[in-house]
């Protein structure tokens, strides 16, 4: 669908790529990214400053190593934050946004503030739907 023909829909180029290729499609391999279960706070946890892995376990929460070392890994592959490591003894880690990770503040801050004004009525929901499985 072409946007002259979109009309009002708010996702005009939705869907693109081949469905049976996800990585043709800029919004699923996007958002396979964002989507999964830690990065969305770890990129939270770092918009003040840049801070160390262990911080970041500690701010994250329940995370394990395991899962924050691949967590990093991959949105330091997507170019969303930055790895550096100092010549320390031990070497110590620092990671940061990037400028491209920054720009993912403004839509993560929408959809933060979106769940948590709408946070009452999904549990709501929730509860509904639970009590007559």
């Amino acid at each position: 669908m072409t946007r002259e023909h979109a009309g009002n829909r708010l996702f005009p180029d939705w869907p693109a790529g081949r469905p049976d290729d996800p990585g043709a499609c800029p919004i699923r391999d996007v958002l396979d990214r964002v989507g999964q279960k830690w990065t969305l706070l770890i990129l939270i946890a770092l918009e003040a400053e840049p801070k160390r892995f262990s911080a970041l376990q500690r701010i994250v929460g329940d995370i394990s190593k395991r899962m924050l070392t691949q967590s990093l890994r991959d949105l330091e592959r997507d170019g969303l934050i930055s790895r550096t490591v100092y010549p320390t003894k031990p070497p110590s880690v620092e990671y940061a946004l990037t400028a491209l990770g920054r720009s993912s503040l403004t839509p993560i801050a929408t959809l933060s503030s979106w769940a948590s004004d709408n946070h009452p009525a999904i549990r709501a929901a929730r509860e509904a739907y639970d009590a007559l499985a």
